[in-house]
């Protein structure tokens, strides 16, 4: 099923104080963020993906519409998701999320507006919240129309076309097409390779032979019982 993006307003987070904000015992453990549809009308919400930054639980709340003569309420849609395995931990503090329509506890048709609320529950980290948030619904559905291809090649110079539902039968020489030939093989010709790399496997172990054979032993010089005869020419 496609999906298609939709545009959004991410408005500042907001922080659920309790104690003293001057004091690192005030830290805010829950922190609010609301996302606006400003240019888009109701919609059928498909999927949510963002990345984490050091969250621990997700919580979501969805705000549709209903009638004209009735209010929107915020209706919970997610409770609690966890995000990190241990919040003292650095285990999924940054990685990518994807929630979808199913893992939902509402209905997602209709949505005016989100309010998602983080909640990190460890004093170990600084800050905490959501990044690269984006919204997709549901894209057009397929129509499920497909186009035939006459076979015959009309007077006129065209083919012609006709729109067909996916339940016909396509015509023999559509379904069946003809096998394309088979090109002549590359190695046509050649030696066997199989032989080539058994023959020069061959040729290897005689050449590991002959160098294992060879001495590095020098030849000293030597001399022979008896006279030696030279022969002197001279050109005058």
């Amino acid at each position: 099923m496609s999906r298609v993006s939709v545009p959004c307003h991410v408005k500042g987070t907001v922080a659920l104080q309790v104690g003293d904000v001057r004091t690192s015992q005030g830290r805010p453990g829950v922190l609010v963020i609301d996302v606006t549809f400003p240019s888009v009308a109701p919609f059928e919400l498909q999927e949510i993906m963002f990345k984490n930054y050091y969250t621990a639980f997700l919580t979501i709340r969805v705000r549709q519409h209903t009638s004209t003569h009735t209010p929107a309420k915020w209706v919970t849609c997610l409770r609690d998701y966890c995000l990190m395995p241990d919040p003292h931990s650095e285990e999924g503090a940054q990685e990518y999320v994807s929630l979808f329509k199913h893992q939902m506890l509402c209905d997602m048709g209709k949505v005016l507006e989100l309010r998602l609320i983080l909640r990190q529950p460890s004093p170990l980290w600084l800050s905490f919240t959501v990044e690269e948030l984006q919204i997709y619904k549901q894209g057009p559905k397929d129509l499920g129309i497909w186009f035939q291809v006459s076979p015959t090649l009309p007077a006129s110079g065209q083919y012609a076309f006709a729109l067909q539902s996916p339940s016909m039968t396509f015509p023999k020489w559509l379904s069946h097409p003809v096998p394309c030939e088979q090109p002549a093989p590359l190695l046509e010709g050649l030696p066997d390779p199989s032989r080539v790399s058994s023959e020069v496997q061959q040729m290897w172990a005689l050449t590991e032979m002959i160098r294992a054979s060879h001495t590095s032993t020098r030849i000293g010089r030597f001399d022979v019982d008896g006279c030696y005869d030279l022969n002197l020419l001279s050109y005058t």
